[in-house]
């Protein structure tokens, strides 16, 4: 997929930030694989490596969507500010520029039927946002600033 940006000081607190010695960077990694981990998010030899605010993930994510996810849950994490993406799919589908999912970063006052009403012309479509970032999300309302979201395409 590539290169990600992210809002360094937003998202969660997975650890503390500070200067990066070699073994805070071991750390940081195992806390993110930790967390990719505890969503139950299906990929294999996962490996992430942090290295500042960036981090580099390798691995085989089940489908494409479960790939998206690992991208953003490392990437909403507080100081990580870039995610190189170098993982494969397991289920190669043949997707279609239209058929991809958007990337929206949470600005104050957005809530997913704002976002729903922006992306698909219509706020009760905000279910559909919601259930594409299962697990990162438990709950509709609760969103942040600085957050990326993935805005599936909607299916007929």
């Amino acid at each position: 997929m590539g290169l990600f940006s992210f809002i360094k000081n937003a998202g969660a607190k997975v650890f503390g930030i500070g200067k990066t010695t070699e073994e805070e960077a071991a750390e940081k990694s195992a806390k993110l694989i930790e967390a990719v981990n505890g969503l139950e998010l299906k990929v294999e030899n996962l490996a992430v490596n942090v290295e500042e605010d960036k981090a580099t993930i390798t691995g085989e994510a089940a489908d494409l969507a479960t790939k998206e996810k690992v991208v953003l849950v490392v990437g909403n994490t507080e100081g990580i500010a870039t995610v190189e993406d170098n993982m494969t799919v397991a289920e190669v589908e043949e997707v279609s520029e239209a058929e991809m999912a958007q990337f929206h970063t949470v600005v104050s006052g957005d809530t997913l039927g704002k976002i729903a009403k922006e992306f698909y012309g219509d706020a009760m479509k905000y279910p559909v946002i919601f259930e594409a970032n299962k697990p990162m999300l438990t709950h509709p309302d609760k969103i942040y600033p600085g957050q990326v979201l993935r805005i599936p395409p909607l299916v007929d």
